[in-house]
């Protein structure tokens, strides 16, 4: 099949839809239903933009098994010309978004091509995921992914919780694979996903008990047994009031696998406590850092325009504290953007002659992003005050008894009132909403706990050899300077 389009994606989504309940409705077509559909929409947009003429040198290439066209984002890079291919074709799709979905298709895209080019990692299975990347590859597949045990009782292992199958663990075998009972957290994007990869985050202690949770692997969302328990949707109906939440909220769920089938072809890891608490060396964050880190210069790059003509409106930008909160935003901007470059820049290609971005400046916008976008959410309270609360509730008012009075008191210093709402409703819709909470929590906690990133990435796995070096140097002077004074004898006074 190759490179889908969007049309190609809701029919299949139409045939295959998960099982997916918001309260106690079942949700039947994820295509039709209200609080689904726009995100729908949304991701079908990203698979036409894909096969945009403007866009065809980036966004598709070929296929090496098939020599269909299939998309960039599965791309093994051979050069560093190859990784500015696959930062053009995030950069597009984020823009689409205006980076409000973290999860669109290219990002578990980015960690199956990692996996593909580190197989030999999952020992056995190797082959498994070999083949599992080229179906994905091959038939455009949207994939969400699930890592967290739920919060239960986070303080006893999996083998201890309340039922011993609280979390995901394997039942039994058979000889065409095997049944698995328990639930992930978070499926994001799942209810209008086709598959879903499990991948346990949580490292598992190397007893008999725990082995059973010690697994990974993929299966269709539609598969029986498997069912999403969404939480409550940020969608609004109306466009002209919640212009982002009407379009774009990424519904998460929980996955409950219910004495679900895996096909052994379908096993990355089973039952393997080392290789689940080492698949940090499969360097998946090397490029899912480098689409995150994309999506986010883009979702920065908005928040700063919606600053910049926010305050041009009411000319309030002419202020030096509001100039200083501005600048302070294309700073995140520009280090964000000088950290994409770097990776790239800085990438060495590994001994199958396969470039991978560095991590290194990776891990520093990942731990610094989940810090500056609340920032920069605090900037737009601090910023627009209370013009984030005074906007007429609904643009029905333009026209009602009182639209003189919104045309009048609402406009701004050079636009009308209808302009100046238009670009409030945006800022509305990510400062003080539900769905820009959602956002604020989501920038915090998509990679995992901020504080065990930090010392993972930033002082533990860091390299301090050039730091270190430095003090070693300094330290050096004082012995340079008593080895020279032990070479010099201090001159004897001379008598007349």
């Amino acid at each position: 099949m190759g490179a889908r389009k969007g049309i190609d994606y809701i029919q299949r989504l139409k045939e295959h839809p998960p099982e997916t309940w918001i309260g106690k409705e079942k949700v039947t077509d994820p295509t039709a239903h209200p609080l689904i559909r726009p995100a729908v929409e949304a991701t079908a947009r990203l698979y036409d933009v894909q096969w945009a003429e403007e866009h065809a040198s980036y966004m598709l290439h070929r296929s090496p098994d098939t020599g269909e066209l299939v998309g960039t984002s599965f791309l093994v890079p051979r050069s560093k010309e190859d990784l500015y291919k696959r930062r053009l074709q995030s950069l597009i799709w984020a823009q689409q978004t205006f980076g409000l979905m973290g999860r669109s298709p290219d990002f578990l895209n980015a960690m199956l091509t990692v996996w593909y080019i580190n197989r030999d990692f999952f020992g056995p299975y190797a082959e498994n995921v070999k083949k599992y990347y080229e179906y994905v590859r091959d038939n455009d597949l949207f994939l969400t992914h699930v890592l967290i045990d739920p919060q239960v009782d986070r303080s006893k292992p999996p083998s201890e919780q309340p039922d011993e199958y609280t979390y995901l663990g394997v039942v039994r075998e058979t000889d065409g694979g095997i049944i698995v009972r328990g639930a992930k957290m978070l499926a994001t994007s799942g209810p209008y996903a086709d598959e879903v990869l499990v991948w346990p985050f949580h490292l598992r202690k190397p007893t008999e008990k725990d082995y059973k949770y010690a697994i990974s692997f993929a299966v269709p969302l539609d598969t029986p047994g498997l069912r999403l328990i969404a939480r409550e949707p940020y969608t609004r109906s109306s466009t002209l009031d919640h212009p982002l939440a009407a379009r774009f909220d990424e519904l998460d769920a929980v996955a409950v696998f219910d004495d679900v089938f895996v096909p052994w072809e379908r096993v990355f890891i089973y039952q393997d406590v080392e290789r689940v608490n080492t698949i940090w060396k499969v360097n998946s964050n090397a490029f899912t850092g480098h689409q995150t880190s994309i999506r986010l210069l883009v979702k920065l790059q908005f928040l700063a325009g919606l600053l910049m003509k926010g305050t041009e409106m009411v000319q309030t930008n002419q202020f030096p504290h509001v100039q200083d909160m501005i600048g302070e935003v294309t700073t995140y901007i520009e280090l964000v953007r000088a950290a994409i470059i770097a990776s790239e820049a800085t990438a060495e290609p590994n001994a199958d002659g396969i470039y991978m971005p560095n991590v290194v400046p990776l891990y520093a916008v990942r731990n610094s992003g989940n810090r500056w976008y609340p920032r920069v959410i605090e900037i737009m309270h601090l910023v627009f005050a209370g013009g984030l609360m005074y906007q007429p509730s609904s643009f029905d008012v333009f026209d009602s008894p009182i639209a003189d009075d919104i045309r009048k008191y609402y406009r701004g210093a050079t636009v009308s009132a209808e302009e100046k709402i238009r670009l409030f409703k945006l800022a509305q819709d990510l400062a003080i909403s539900d769905f820009g909470s959602r956002h604020v929590l989501y920038e915090r906690f998509y990679a995992g706990d901020p504080m065990f990133l930090r010392i993972q990435t930033q002082y533990s796995a860091y390299d301090k050899r050039e730091a270190l070096a430095l003090v070693e140097r300094a330290l050096a002077l004082y012995r340079e300077e008593e080895a020279a004074k032990a070479e010099k004898p201090e001159a004897k006074e001379m008598k007349i």
